[in-house]
């Protein structure tokens, strides 16, 4: 059974919680664990995990959680993964700090898409599972969120910079989310009565002292014009030196930069430029992709108008040496890039695809990339041209001069090559996909 990644995360907003409570381990990890899978089954109500995931993956039981947590036990405690791979997602990393002097209960949660939770039912359930933590395993502070929206905020760690954060703990509200738990220290900073009495959908006392805070009945609608202002004034409410103005402002300009943007890039790259959005953070992808729509990669200037005659003793030696660099390419790149045995168009878009996330240009010298990688993707490149658009060859003794013969013009594919692995913006200046593309109109029609 497939785990969702990190990659498969960033696809679409999640309802994201972390949670850090204490554990008191000393009648045994299973009934201090006991009452933590107790009410993630009680209340995760459509999105239980199913896969227990720690040297090994299992199907998820009691027991496979238990099995797991001795399995990757060490000096300092345990670490492992609850997941589900059905709609909705979820990935649960649970670790437990067992040889700390104070041994805590850490809990990193996505569940996703967040739409799930634009039901109130949904998100009550959310709540009562937090509230029943909270109560068993006190915690400082604790919160739930859009993981897009938290990644703009000023600082996504809790609102704190790493100095900070080791300096000060959880010292003051940096911000504020749409579910929120105060431990009894930042209860009595800010004022019990005050803190009791903030506006907000939810605001419940718990028995420990710890305070819920919940802004909003669903977690998905926090974006709202409606949502933001309870969130600007509980903020401000909590912290009387903020200005509501400026915080809601902010807190607009968040929601302005989730507002999906409909993809309308440059045909001629648009097979290369639909896949890098899902790269970027989640809370970046709409502006990248407002970017990207932007973006207008130069025409091609690698052809000429007539071509140049060969200029080599053995045209035919010459052609197969070609080949050998071409080939040479595909063995070095066909596990990562499996379609480039195919030499197709499509197999021109996954490389560059492949060398923009791998930030190839960046990652080896040029004395590799003028040596090796350039001959080598300037002799594909003509070879997709000669085997895809009916090109034909006209070698020349001078690499960058060699030439491919589409229709009326002639095209250069290892000037193309090199002018492409410049950098890593240059992939996107030249990209082998529309130079393809380019060189297609140029093809002969029946």
């Amino acid at each position: 059974m497939k785990t969702l990644t990190i990659h498969d995360l960033n696809k679409a907003d999640c309802l994201r919680l972390f949670y850090d409570g204490a554990f008191n381990p000393k009648d045994g990890v299973e009934s201090e664990v006991a009452p933590f899978l107790d009410n993630l089954e009680k209340y995760a109500d459509g999105w239980v995990p199913t896969l227990v995931k720690a040297k090994r993956s299992r199907k998820y039981s009691r027991d496979a959680v238990l099995r797991a947590i001795d399995e990757r036990r060490d000096a300092y405690g345990s670490t492992i993964g609850l997941f589900r791979s059905e709609n909705p997602g979820v990935s649960l990393s649970l670790t437990l700090g067992l040889a700390q002097a104070e041994p805590d209960l850490s809990v990193s949660l996505h569940v996703q898409p967040i739409s799930f939770f634009a039901q109130e039912e949904a998100s009550r359930g959310f709540v009562a599972m937090v509230r029943a933590w909270a109560s068993r395993y006190p915690s400082h502070y604790a919160a739930a969120h859009s993981t897009a929206d938290w990644g703009l905020t000023d600082n996504p760690a809790f609102g704190r910079d790493d100095e900070t954060w080791r300096r000060d703990g959880f010292d003051k509200i940096y911000e504020l989310f749409w579910l929120n738990v105060f431990g009894p220290k930042l209860v009595e900073s800010v004022g019990r009565e005050r803190m009791l009495s903030t506006p907000a959908h939810l605001v419940e006392e718990l028995p420990n002292g710890s305070v819920l805070v919940a802004l909003w009945p669903t977690a998905a609608e926090f974006a709202s014009e409606e949502a933001r202002v309870v969130q600007a004034r509980a903020h401000v409410h909590l912290r009387p030196d903020l200005d509501f103005d400026t915080v809601l402002c902010k807190l607009r300009e968040r929601s302005a930069a989730l507002v999906p943007v409909e993809p309308r890039f440059h045909p001629d790259v648009a097979p290369f430029l639909s896949r890098l959005p899902d790269e970027f953070a989640i809370s970046e992808r709409q502006r990248k992709i407002a970017e990207l729509n932007a973006f207008r990669p130069p025409v091609p200037e690698e052809w000429l108008p007539v071509a140049h005659p060969s200029d080599v003793a053995n045209p035919e030696r010459v052609l197969e040496s070609y080949g050998d660099l071409s080939e040479g390419l595909v063995a070095v790149l066909h596990t990562d890039v499996p379609s480039i045995m195919k030499e197709t168009p499509e197999s021109l878009t996954d490389l560059d695809f492949h060398f923009w996330k791998t930030h190839f240009p960046e990652r080896y010298t040029r004395d590799v990339l003028d040596g090796h990688t350039i001959p080598a993707l300037g002799a594909y490149l003509g070879d997709v041209l000669v085997r895809r658009l009916g090109g034909t060859w006209v070698p020349r003794q001078k690499l960058e001069e060699s030439q491919v013969r589409v229709g009326k013009r002639v095209w250069l594919p290892f000037l193309r090559a090199r002018r492409y692995m410049q950098s890593r913006q240059s992939l996107l200046d030249y990209s082998l996909t529309q130079f393809f593309h380019e060189a297609e109109r140029y093809r002969p029609r029946d």
